[in-house]
């Protein structure tokens, strides 16, 4: 028999931090260089203006930003965490993987660190399996970060695309504890369709715009509910719903469907744009720090994208 963890027993999110680009480009900036106009670029996805990385932001630095703010909110220092989970699709480099790097800049010595690829789903399947892991006893403080540097893999003459993309960093620590604050994730994978969002030429972002949006509008709803159901939340208890910020109108459908009409709903995506899996950290970052999600508020978050790949789960806010 193995020996019990010497754990609480539960997880939560200790604290939050983000990194955003210095870089705005607005909707008038792309008039300047694809055949769109801000109307469209609204009417479609819900975007005013995103963030774009310069060549001094890298995936592994925006990372480390995020991060840092992260353990400086949390009240923790390197030594307090022991395993680094980097949540990206669009890493530098395939080798050596960006967690490892980020833990050394941040002072973090000998952590557990690993590369989680699940796309804009990333951040959702990165907390699971963190939470997972402290539950386990397996971890005591796991930072777990998504950053995304997407317009590298951008055609910025594809009005299509160009228009949604962004970059930004977004980071949580999550932490042993007494009370079990992260619910059980619910996630799931739809391979068949793995050909609607994909590398064009293998250089190029590319998606099947409306075939991923009849999917998400009509099957990611019972996801988010499910997730609601095996954390004994019903849709009138939450605070908020953080979804990943793919595009407003998704936002918008899937959150009618949920019957939580009292809960806020994120928006981020209106002047960050998509950031994958940074998306979700980054989008509960800002809203705490205007004031809107006080301490011990109930949110639901659903990532989604490439693979097609999903994840849901039930947090408290710090």
């Amino acid at each position: 028999m193995f020996p019990t963890p010497s754990v609480p027993g539960g997880a939560a999110i200790r604290s939050f931090g983000e990194y955003q680009p210095s870089r705005v480009v607005t909707n008038a900036d792309l008039e300047e260089r694809v055949d769109t106009s801000d109307e469209w670029i609204q009417s479609r996805v819900g975007i005013k203006e995103r963030r774009v990385a310069g060549p001094e932001d890298s995936v592994a630095s925006m990372a480390v930003a995020a991060g840092g703010k992260a353990l400086a909110a949390g009240g923790l220092s390197p030594e307090d965490i022991d395993l680094v989970i980097v949540a990206t699709c669009t890493p530098q480099d395939q080798i050596p993987n960006t967690a490892a790097t980020v833990a050394a800049r941040l002072g973090i010595v000998a952590p557990g660190a690993f590369d989680l690829n699940a796309a804009c789903a990333g951040f959702c399947y990165a907390l699971g399996v963190a939470s997972d892991m402290v539950r386990a006893g397996s971890s005591r403080n796991v930072l777990v970060i998504g950053s995304e540097k997407l317009t590298d893999w951008v055609d910025w003459d594809d009005r299509s695309t160009c228009v949604i993309f962004a970059d930004g960093a977004g980071a949580a620590v999550v932490s042993a504890s007494e009370e079990n604050a992260i619910g059980p994730v619910v996630w799931g994978s739809s391979g068949e369709r793995a050909d609607k969002i994909y590398l064009r030429d293998h250089k190029y972002l590319w998606q099947e715009g409306q075939a991923v949006f009849r999917w998400t509008t009509t099957e990611l709803y019972k996801t988010a509910l499910e997730a609601l159901e095996r954390a004994g939340v019903a849709p009138g208890e939450l605070t908020a719903f953080v979804p990943h910020q793919a595009n407003l109108r998704i936002i918008e459908s899937i959150a009618k469907k949920l019957g939580a009409p009292q809960a806020l709903v994120a928006r981020d995506i209106v002047t960050a744009g998509n950031t994958s899996s940074a998306s979700i950290p980054l989008a509960l970052s800002r809203m705490i720090g205007r004031g809107e999600l006080p301490s011990g508020s109930t949110v639901l978050t659903l990532g989604f994208g490439a693979g097609l790949v999903y994840a849901a789960q039930v947090i408290r806010i710090p």
